[in-house]
This record gives C-alpha cells, structure tokens and sequence, in this order.
C-alpha cells in the first residue's frame, strides 16, 4: 500500500471507528477480532457465526460448519489451505461439486436464492443491481446465514463488475452500477493519468469498499490491449499501449488482492482472455457476427495481446475469465509455435475460449504459467456458444471441462453438467481439480470464518470524503489538452468576465437534457461566466461531444462505425455552424479513438475525456487545474485510416500513416497530451 493510501485509510477508519460507536450507542453491536494468536504466533481470525455452533479450544475459536460437534480439519483455520481443501473435497456430494462450479447473477428474490443455495448448491453470485452499500451488505449477510444454515456450511462469494466509475450507459460485463461508492474516471481516464500510485490507490480504496459491503470477487478489469479501433468494449479497457497495460494489471491485482489472498482481500477475475481486442470489424462478440478473432499481423498476440494478462498472472491474478471470441484461422498470421497448433494444418481451434484447450490449458497454464482457475465468460453454455452450438449440453460441459475450464458464469442450472457425470462424459473425480481450486479462493479470502459485514462500516467506509478526494485526482489527471495554438483556454477570471458562452452537448437523443444539465453544472459552479441560450448572443462557445459506437441493426456484418456523424449520435453540421460563428471550445468523450477528422479542425481548443466529472472538467477549463492528461490510445486520421487498421496492432503501431495530426502538425498518437503554457 503506498503512503498516501495508508494515510487515505488511517483517516478512514477513524471516522468508521467514530460512526461504530455511535451505533452501539443505538443499540446495535459489531464483532470484534480476536486479539490472540495460535500457537504458530499466527494472529487468530475474526470467527462469527450466525447459525451454526462456535466451537472453543483454549481462546481460540472455530465454526462447527457441519455441526458435528467436533473440530473438523476444513473448519480448523490453523491449517493449510491445503490440507482444509482436501479433508472437504470428499465430503461433498457429486450435486454439490457441480453446483459450486456455476457462478449466476443474484436472485430476485430470497425464495430464489433458498433454491439456488439449497437445491442447486450454488455458491458463486454476481450482483448486477446498484444498492447503497449498506443494504449490499445487509443483503449479503442475510444469505451468508442462508448458506451457513447447509450441511457443509460453505459460504457464498459475491462477485461483481466494476462499479466505481462515472456510468452513463451501464453495459453488460463493462460495468453495471455507480455513485455509490468512490467515483473514478473511466479506465480510459485511469491510463490517461500515467499515475501508477494513483492507480493502485484506486484499486485498494475500491478493494476495501467492496469488502466491507460484503463483494469478494470482482469480474474485472479488462486489461486487453485495444488494437481494433471500432471495438466498442475499447471504453472497459486501459487503452492501447501493452506495456502501460502490464504495469496497471500488476498493480490492480495486487491493489485489490494484496501479495496474496486475505480476509482483506477481493479476488480478481482478469478479463478477456487471451484478449478480446482483436474482433473482425469491431463487432461485438457477445453477438454471433462478432465471434471471430482476427491476428493478421504475424507475433501480434504475443508482443500486445498477452502482456498485460502475464503482469496479471505473475502477480498472482486469482482467476482468469475466457473470451467469447473464436480465434479465425483464415486471415490470421502465424502467432502460435508449432507445438501449440491444434493441428499440423490448423493453428488455432475454431472454437470460443471457454472450449479451447490449447488456448487457456496449454497456453495459459503451461506456458504463461497460470495457477488459478479459469472463469467463462457469460452464456457459454447457451446463446453464446461460438464454435460448439451443435454440441449438447452435456457434451459442452465435458469439452469445457477437458478444456480446464473450472467455473461457468451465468449459468443456474447445474444440471447439465450432473447429467454428463451420470452418462460417463464427465468423470466426478475430473470435477475435483476445479472444486479444489474454488474452494482454496473461498478458504483463502476468510469466508469459512467470517462472511459477514458491518452494514454501518460499509455505508460510512463508501461515503469517505477522503476517498473521494483521491478519486478526484484522478478526474483532473486523465483530463488531456489536445489542442490550443489560439489560447482560448484557460477561461481566467479575466476573460470569464467578458464571456458569453454558448454551451451545447452533443449525446444522441439524449443531446437536450445533456445540454441542460451542463449548464445547470456552470451556473452553480461558474456563477462569473455568463451563459447565453443562443448562438447570436455569444461571443464563445463550448461544444462537448459524446458519440457512441453505431452497430448496423439491418446489416449485421457491416464494420461499427466510429465516425463522427447522424450514426454515432452527433450532428456534424451543427458543430461546425458553432465553429464558424464563435471561438469554440470542443471537448470529446474520447472513450473509443473517434474520427474527429470534420470537426477537429474548426475547433479553438480541443480537449479530450474519458467520462470524467463536470467539476473537474470546469477546473482544468478555468485554469484552476493545469492539465497532465496523455492520450490513451490514438485517434485515428480518417476514415480511411480506421477501414485499413490491422485488428490486431495498436494504433500507433500501425505500419501506414495512421494517426491524425492537427493544424500545427501534432500527431494524436498514444502519450499524446499538453499543458497550459505557463
């Protein structure tokens, strides 16, 4: 943890201790942890049980998860995770190793989640909702005492996406909540700050919410390198550069996990495997148009794909999720050595990474490394199933299995895979590999002694006005000045004084309420700039732009568009009739590399976000922050430039005159940023 982090967390927990106090003043109560050591001088863990019996050897004491009335070795935390994993193992029915090996979304209700628990013995959840951190934690303990109430007593680990960042269009798998915990910058705006520190701040202050809200696992983050410019995911990632990416996936997973898994720690699910960046035509691999992986450069997987998941293993990255993607033989490169083919003619299996051998147990495993297990990816199983669709559901899991797949996301129905153990597809023995590696994760993480929250710890841990200084930091770090030859910016209180500004967003159908809301934001928090509601009135003006990748809903395969335009949710002519009238001020969500080549131009001063606070944003305007930002990826010429991109090769890597470059021969490339001239 770095200094400012233990400082940041010192003044945290002062003010959790001042807000438990006042609790038990109310009338509720809190475990406290043992303050006693073992015999080995290994500090006692926190035990708590809430349904099954405590059992007390001398003043240690320990869950009787089965209720036996003896110690048992898996309820013994003085032994190796090892050796606890082994005496439970056997214990288990066939029904219960199958159930463990399925992660699914939350049930709605707790009728649901007594039948996931008790009927389908599953253990694994992934919250998809936004609670307040409080009724997270209040939620998951009452289903903690849901699962210890069973014949084993195995706790259940919650798991979720990334929810610490500005969300202004939840996405499936990217993120699915915020606001109520610390709020970042995107990931984009994380690389865009080049802060190493800061960014391990980050992932141990989201790390220490989490926890205390009860979350243990996180399906994150997207450290794949972005090389196919179209892909719309491009906005879950760190950006382009594989080696930026490796420093930022050591330091999430040991920011999150520690040097290793503790009662502290959240478990880290590194994502896509080997790399989803490389998608034909920036489809989306969710749908069965963007199933295939394209590596037309020969070596690209190895020099930008795979680096940042080898930083994350080498750390000690607890699972690894698989990619939908179908690595595509036609059209790729050589990129595997000859003992890693499928076969003598064929490179790569053309199957979806959860089914895919060579990739994820001889690649990974073998050659990279990887000790953990290996998470699917969401629906592998059913509507997502690229390369095995003619398969049963029986023979899936049995390919997956033989693959060393060990968990299958999404899925609820273990039933499947019972019926391929009862008709000799699947050995049960071949269960055991992936049951002991999920339960070594639970073990490790503390669970078999302490699954339960402080909902009031939780709630005031997540409010920390510290922690959100810090994230604040982030917000006006990531800020890039791409352009500003014509000095428009900074707005200085002596030319506030004189401004009229024109303010207009541009976001799609939500352009109206976008523009309201910002100008709402000015006037609280610039009341000495003057706002004006036509163009006629100012004498300046500040455009924001916030595009969206377009995918053709008549024309599946056609490539995603990315250019600025009608598709992508800006009305070009507009921007430019603004430019044309007044000094401009253009800021762009640069959260996928835009063809900006029609409005960039036009421009006075061009700046670029990445989902980033209004506040912070109005700091670096008004000069009060100069501007550190470098761009994270690299905004490509044109058009033109996107259609001959190799999806495999990062933009500034490009072998052809990719990059844009403005009026004053500034190449918008990866690092690429300014400050104010002082």
């Amino acid at each position: 943890m770095s200094k400012k982090s233990k400082k940041l967390k010192k003044m945290v927990m002062s003010t959790l201790a001042t807000s438990v106090l006042a609790a038990t003043v109310a009338g509720l109560t809190f475990a406290a942890p043992p303050d006693h050591s073992n015999a080995g001088g290994k500090k006692a863990p926190s035990v708590e049980a809430h349904v099954k019996p405590i059992i007390k050897i001398g003043q240690r004491e320990f869950k009787d998860l089965n209720a036996n009335g003896k110690l048992d070795r898996y309820e013994d935390w003085r032994l190796p995770t090892k050796m606890r994993v082994a005496d439970l193992l056997p214990r288990m029915s066939m029904e219960e190793k199958a159930g463990i090996m399925q992660i699914t979304s939350l049930g709605a209700n707790p009728d649901v989640m007594n039948d996931y628990v008790n009927n389908r013995h599953i253990r694994f959840v992934i919250i998809r909702d936004n609670p307040t951190a409080k009724e997270l934690a209040t939620r998951a303990n009452s289903y903690q005492e849901l699962a210890e109430t069973t014949r084993l007593g195995i706790p259940l680990v919650f798991t979720s996406n990334p929810r610490n960042h500005i969300n202004e269009q939840n996405q499936f798998g990217i993120s699915e909540a915020s606001g109520q915990f610390s709020t970042w910058p995107g990931t984009l705006g994380l690389a865009a700050t080049g802060d190493i520190e800061l960014i391990r701040d980050f992932a141990e202050i989201t790390r220490d919410e989490w926890r205390a809200s009860g979350i243990q696992k996180a399906y994150g983050y997207q450290i794949e390198t972005a090389t196919e410019p179209r892909w719309r995911r491009i906005s879950g990632t760190f950006g382009e550069d594989p080696t930026l990416n490796a420093k930022i996936s050591r330091e999430l997973v040991l920011g999150f996990q520690g040097e290793e898994l503790s009662s502290k720690s959240v478990a880290q699910t590194i994502k896509h495997y080997p790399g989803d960046g490389a998608v034909l035509n920036g489809l989306d691999p969710h749908n069965e148009q963007g199933q295939w992986a394209v590596y037309p450069t020969a070596g690209s997987l190895f020099k930008y794909q795979l680096p940042p998941f080898q930083a994350a293993i080498d750390a000690g990255a607890s699972s690894v999720m698989s990619y939908y993607n179908v690595p595509k033989n036609e059209g790729s490169a050589v990129q595997l050595p000859k003992e890693l083919w499928y076969s003598e003619s064929q490179q790569f299996e053309e199957v979806a990474g959860a089914y895919n051998k060579k990739i994820i147990t001889d690649l990974l495993r073998d050659e990279m490394g990887f000790t953990g297990y290996v998470n699917s990816d969401s629906g592998v199983l059913t509507n997502r199933d690229w390369g095995v669709q003619n398969l049963t559901i029986e023979e899936k899991f049995a390919k997956a299995i033989d693959a060393g797949t060990n968990i299958f996301s999404d899925n609820n129905d273990p039933s499947g895979l019972i019926s391929a153990v009862k008709k000799g597809l699947v050995d049960e023995k071949d269960l055991d590999p992936s049951v002991s590696l999920l339960l070594t994760e639970m073990f490790n993480l503390g669970l078999f002694e302490d699954p339960y929250t402080d909902p009031a710890e939780a709630q005031a841990m997540a409010d920390s006005n510290e922690f959100q200084a810090r994230a604040d930091e982030a917000h006006l770090k990531s800020i890039t000045l791409l352009r500003n030859n014509e000095k428009m910016l900074p707005l200085t209180d002596q030319k506030a004084a004189s401004t009229k500004l024109y303010v207009e967003v541009f976001a799609g159908n939500n352009s109206v309420a976008r523009t309201t809301a910002l100008k709402e934001l000015i006037r609280k928090e610039e009341p000495s700039l003057t706002i004006v509601d036509t163009l006629e009135e100012a004498n300046s003006a500040l455009v924001m732009l916030r595009p969206s990748p377009y995918e053709n809903p008549v024309d599946l395969n056609a490539p995603v568009d990315i250019k600025l335009g009608t598709n992508t949710g800006i009305n070009v002519d507009r921007v430019k009739e603004i430019q044309n009238k007044v000094p401009t001020a253009l800021v762009i969500n640069m959260n996928n590399p835009w063809v900006i080549d029609e409005v960039e131009p036009g421009a006075a001063a061009v700046v670029a976000t990445y989902n980033v606070k209004g506040e912070a944003l109005l700091d670096v305007l008004r000069g009060r922050y100069n501007p550190t930002g470098k761009l994270p990826i690299t905004v490509p010429a044109n058009q033109e430039a996107v259609d001959k991109n190799a999806s495999d090769v990062p933009g500034y890597a490009e072998s052809y005159d990719y990059t844009y470059t403005n009026e004053v021969g500034e190449d918008y490339t990866f690092g690429f940023g300014l400050s104010y001239e002082k």
